[in-house]
């Protein structure tokens, strides 16, 4: 899932950028109010995590314009500010919540997972292939008897596989539809999420994650019964 990030101040907002990136999710940076509405626009995020006071156009306004494009949009508001008049303004435009600074990063993490649940659980997003169930919206993935409760990235490989079942897919198209680019590390990075996907889907015997040699990945389903050998 992919997150805005508004915040002018440099050092703080790499900072920020990279533990939201560790914790799973692709970071939109932008550093003022005008760049961020255009990286809005052009990036459809999931959510968005806006500092109030940025140069070229505040956190407030910024919301406002991007709350009449998208009313349903999450908006977390970052502010040094506690000023009372700040949190109801806020709270007015639609905010699904208020963080003042200094705060731990990783309470940002807490806080915009619970929005994406909250926002996301009352839509039925559920992959089913074979005896293989994905319940994208809780990260969980039920393979018979196992269960396992995935990251983000692993539930949306997951998911891209499930929906192209039985189609050979491209890494370079992999890479771009998850990670947002085709990198070469990249590509090492999501070898290993294919190594665990396959070991979680193990015992399913009916599909595999397979490697085809110098184009990508195709995930097979069969039909029980018929034979079928599991290998990259």
């Amino acid at each position: 899932m992919k997150v805005l990030l508004a915040e002018d101040d440099r050092d703080f907002g790499n900072i920020l950028a990279q533990y939201i990136s560790i914790s799973g999710f692709d970071v939109i940076l932008a550093r003022d109010g005008k760049e961020a509405w255009e990286r809005f626009s052009q990036s459809k995020p999931d959510i968005c995590v806006l500092d109030v006071m940025m140069p070229e156009m505040d956190g407030f306004s910024l919301a406002e314009k991007i709350k009449e494009a998208a009313s349903d949009m999450p908006v977390i508001f970052l502010t040094a500010k506690s000023l009372k008049e700040d949190i109801v303004r806020g709270l007015m435009i639609g905010a699904d919540d208020y963080i003042t600074k200094p705060f731990d990063p990783e309470v940002l993490i807490l806080r915009i997972n619970n929005i994406l649940r909250r926002v996301y659980s009352s839509v039925n997003d559920e992959y089913r292939i074979s005896n293989t169930l994905l319940k994208f919206n809780t990260l969980e993935l039920v393979c018979g008897s196992t269960r396992e409760k995935l990251t983000i990235k692993e539930a949306q490989l997951l998911k891209y596989f499930i929906i192209n079942k039985n189609k050979i897919l491209a890494r370079e198209d992999i890479l771009t539809e998850i990670w947002g680019e085709d990198d070469y590390f990249l590509g090492r990075s999501m070898d290993v999420f294919i190594s665990r996907l396959r070991k979680y889907v193990s015992e399913d015997s009916c599909i595999d994650i397979r490697t085809v040699r110098g184009t990508g990945f195709i995930l097979e389903e069969s039909k029980p019964g018929e034979d079928f050998h599991k290998g990259d």
